[in-house]
């Protein structure tokens, strides 16, 4: 439900297991969070995270779960995080929660075995050599206050910002060339280098936050950019509860009609 405690901003988010996922018995590998910060002036924090699901990710549903708990814990400061720590900090603590699942459960020798009648031998080895490749994942979140509102990614999927006018920008333009587990992942050696970053104090109207499934579901991107206006024209005209009641239905009929995957939507408005 949406939080609701005198805030200038408000935020809603729902994920849907991908129908392709519902028929092969895959879990969601998505995952969302978001919480007030009661140290920031107006602060909400809203994240959602994409597990890259292929075949050497076995374990991405854990990992993009322990990417919105090292966003949470990151980012709920009494100020904006120090974007120039910002990404190390939240690759270690991404790394400590995989440690610790893993030390708690390591990997199975029949899973290694199955990853290598699946992908062969080298694809066996790297898992071997590094086990947290197992679990990868993407990230995006947005950190919204009184004074200043900040946007971080990792990887694919889509942060949009949407004016009072209706006019709708992505914050970095998408990567075509960037597919499943090619996207940039925090399970790489180098992930710190590809978070990317943005604090600005113009605060936006909404805020809206996208697994890589939902764009993908749309057969022209004007399609998919064309959600936030209309989300927040709905929210002035009829409230927040028709959204609320039927964006589960509608994120299941987009992967069901569209590209299948999991699907995962965050929104961020201010009142």
């Amino acid at each position: 439900m949406p939080v609701d405690r005198n805030a200038a901003w408000r935020v809603l988010g729902r994920s849907v297991r991908g129908a392709s996922h519902v028929r092969s018995g895959l879990p969601n590998q998505d995952a969302i969070g978001w919480r007030e910060n009661a140290d920031c002036a107006g602060g909400v924090l809203l994240a959602v995270a994409d597990g890259h699901g292929s075949a050497k990710c076995f374990r991405s549903d854990y990992g993009s779960r322990f990417a919105i708990e090292a966003a949470m814990g990151l980012m709920a400061a009494p100020h904006i995080p120090d974007a120039a720590r910002l990404p190390a900090e939240l690759v270690c603590r991404w790394r400590r929660s995989v440690q610790n699942h893993l030390a708690e459960e390591p990997i199975a020798s029949v899973t290694l075995k199955q990853l290598e009648r699946k992908l062969g031998k080298d694809a066996r080895r790297a898992v071997e050599r590094d086990p947290v490749l197992a679990y990868g994942s993407t990230l995006l979140a947005a950190m919204v206050s009184d004074t200043s509102v900040c946007y971080v990614q990792l990887g694919d999927g889509d942060i949009l910002t949407v004016s009072e006018a209706g006019e709708v920008e992505r914050q970095w333009p998408r990567e075509e060339e960037q597919i499943g587990d090619e996207t940039a992942s925090l399970a790489t050696r180098d992930a710190a280098r590809e978070v990317r970053i943005r604090v600005t104090e113009a605060a936006p109207a909404m805020v809206l936050l996208a697994t890589d499934g939902y764009a993908n579901s749309f057969r022209e991107d004007g399609g998919f950019l064309a959600v936030g206006p209309d989300l927040l024209r709905m929210i002035h005209t009829e409230g927040i509860a028709p959204i609320d009641e039927n964006l589960e239905t509608w994120l299941r009929e987009a992967s069901e009609l569209g590209s299948g995957d999991d699907i995962t939507v965050g929104l961020l408005w201010r009142m």
